[in-house]
């Protein structure tokens, strides 16, 4: 018997009965391996060497290796309590590589990638000289093959033994993923019990999508050096994967047997040409001339469309993301120790093409709009947004919002990080992203909030949506002194459908069902999905210079008066 976690065990030659680290439970070795080396008992994730990892994650007889130049050996003539070389040759006897990184490039449901899979058991996973250029030769195996990089992380940190040779391994991936960047290549990170020091402070982080399995920790320093540095007591669960999830540092935490299907969806949409063959788009129902609008719609009070955009039972974007996007995956965070729940987005198939979803969340239930903020983003959420526009432009991907927010979270703690920057940089964000935008107005669109994921190429409104500079409560607090005269406000905002496409703000109104979208949210997200796929089939050809161009006159020409128009004296 032996525990799962004893490093140094050759693969294959695991003994009858494996007892498990956490939890001491046995399971038979079969079972164990069956398992993918996760204990049935507690999930305990046990440690897995890269040539099992690689047979785990690409397909079958797929895998050929990365050729890696030779580096220099000893290049300080190290010794401690042993010579460096001595342990060096045993970690070789014991792996049968000379390296402690397996770099391969492979297939996953058929598309091709390259993998770089870290060994713990090799000198614990440090990072050598040996070790950096086995990574960098992967990052530029596939910028030659225009292939998605995969990384599977885990890693005691630098390589004290290579001294400033393995500091430099650092900037070196560094730059080779800066490469891959430019070169518009999906960037995966798979981190793995336990990734530090320098590789959770190059590569390892710089990955487009991070996933950790579960229980996983990563950090700059071990837990250990922080404690002897601060003297303090570490929060429970600190750094693991669902720490680092909950503090916005990682996109998902994902079982170690989904974990290919995840990799294989991610991959398949990382390119528009890529992925399944784009269907026809559906055709959607949208008003485009405020005078053709029905006349229950068109003449609907103000105050009555506030109320029905407030309805809680309306679709949100997580509603609309499982009724008309296949194989989303949510992904989280904003990398900077935060991970907003008033905004979400992900990765989707739209028909056939991939797009980018982000959209505020609000709920539908007293305690998950409590938990959501009531859609009100924190400068986290906006920074998570930013993040997955930034994705979309590296790979070319169409971007979807959908808007449902009172505004910006106007609390002590937003103003502190930065509130009105995070707004004006998602405003400079959008409007220059090379892709197609189409933004939605579902429920409120309220002010610079609404407004942050509202840079687009279409804007379109659901029929008892409402978007304003500020909520009618607001505005009759201030203009009209008493808030009573929320419905006053709320006419003279011109926040409704009609009149705003009639100002030129929304491009065109999605219907609703009769009497609201509360009252079939199935019905009225499809109302929506069709719409949204509508516009977004309509700019898929145009190119990045006429998106930009159009997008920038679009809204240049707000309030500007026609020409032979009267000029405003001041």
């Amino acid at each position: 018997m032996t525990d799962q976690a004893r490093p140094g065990r050759s693969e294959g030659t695991e003994p009858e009965w494996i007892r498990c680290g956490p939890c001491r439970a046995l399971t038979y070795g079969k079972r164990f391996e069956r398992e993918l080396r996760v204990c049935p008992s507690c999930g305990h994730h046990g440690r897995v060497g890269p040539e099992l990892r690689v047979r785990q994650l690409l397909d079958p007889g797929s895998a050929t290796e990365v050729e890696v130049a030779g580096t220099v050996a000893d290049p300080l003539g190290f010794a401690d309590l042993r010579p460096y070389p001595d342990r060096h040759a045993e970690a070789v006897a014991r792996s049968g590589r000379d390296t402690g990184v397996l770099a391969v490039r492979g297939r996953i449901d058929g598309h091709p990638v390259v993998l770089a899979v870290m060994d713990f058991a090799f000198l614990g996973g440090s990072l050598g000289t040996a070790e950096g250029e086995a990574v960098t030769a992967a990052a530029e195996a596939a910028l030659a093959g225009r292939t998605p990089l995969i990384v599977v992380a885990a890693s005691g940190g630098a390589r004290m033994q290579e001294g400033a040779l393995s500091l430099m391994q650092m900037a070196k991936t560094s730059n080779a993923f800066a490469a891959l960047d430019e070169a518009g290549l999906l960037t995966i990170t798979v981190v793995t019990d336990p990734t530090y020091g320098g590789v959770a402070a190059s590569f390892a982080t710089l990955s487009d999508v991070v996933i950790a399995e579960p229980g996983a920790r990563m950090g700059f320093a071990g837990p250990r050096v922080i404690r002897q540095t601060i003297r303090q007591e570490l929060p429970e669960g600190f750094q693991t994967a669902e720490f680092l999830l909950a503090h916005g540092l990682v996109d998902r935490v994902v079982r170690r047997s989904e974990l290919r299907q995840t990799l294989g969806r991610l991959v398949a949409m990382s390119r528009d040409d890529d992925g399944a063959p784009s269907a026809e788009a559906p055709q959607g129902v949208v008003w485009t001339d405020p005078d053709r609008m029905p006349a229950e719609i068109a003449a609907r009070e103000p105050r009555e469309v506030v109320g029905l955009a407030r309805m809680p039972q309306r679709p949100t974007t997580l509603d609309h993301a499982g009724h008309w996007l296949d194989g989303f995956i949510e992904l989280h965070g904003d990398r900077a120790g935060a991970d907003c729940p008033a905004v979400v987005g992900g990765l989707g198939w739209l028909g056939g093409r991939p797009v980018v979803l982000v959209g505020h969340q609000k709920g539908h239930t007293t305690a998950e709009l409590v938990r959501r903020k009531f859609g009100m983003p924190s400068p986290a959420g906006f920074r998570k947004a930013g993040r997955l526009f930034r994705l979309a432009a590296k790979l070319g991907l169409p971007v979807v919002t959908l808007i449902d927010t009172p505004g910006a979270d106007p609390g002590l703690q937003a103003e502190e990080q930065g509130q009105a920057i995070a707004v004006a940089e998602s405003l400079r964000l959008m409007g220059r992203l090379p892709v197609p935008v189409v933004a939605v107005v579902t429920g409120e669109g309220g002010s610079g909030g609404a407004l942050a994921l509202g840079v687009a190429d279409r804007v379109l409104m659901c029929a008892n949506s409402i978007y304003s500079v500020i909520s009618p409560e607001g505005c009759a607090a201030i203009l009209w002194k008493r808030p009573d005269a929320a419905a006053d406000a709320a006419r003279a905002l011109r926040i409704a459908a009609a009149d705003l496409l009639r100002l030129g703000v929304v491009d065109g109104v999605v219907p609703e069902p009769p009497g609201g979208a509360h009252t079939d949210p199935a019905a009225a997200a499809e109302l929506v999905h069709r719409a949204v796929a509508a516009a977004v089939a309509e700019l898929a050809d145009r190119k990045p210079e006429e998106l930009l161009r159009h997008r920038f006159e679009r809204f240049r020409q707000f309030g500007v008066a026609p020409t032979g128009g009267t000029e405003t004296s001041v």
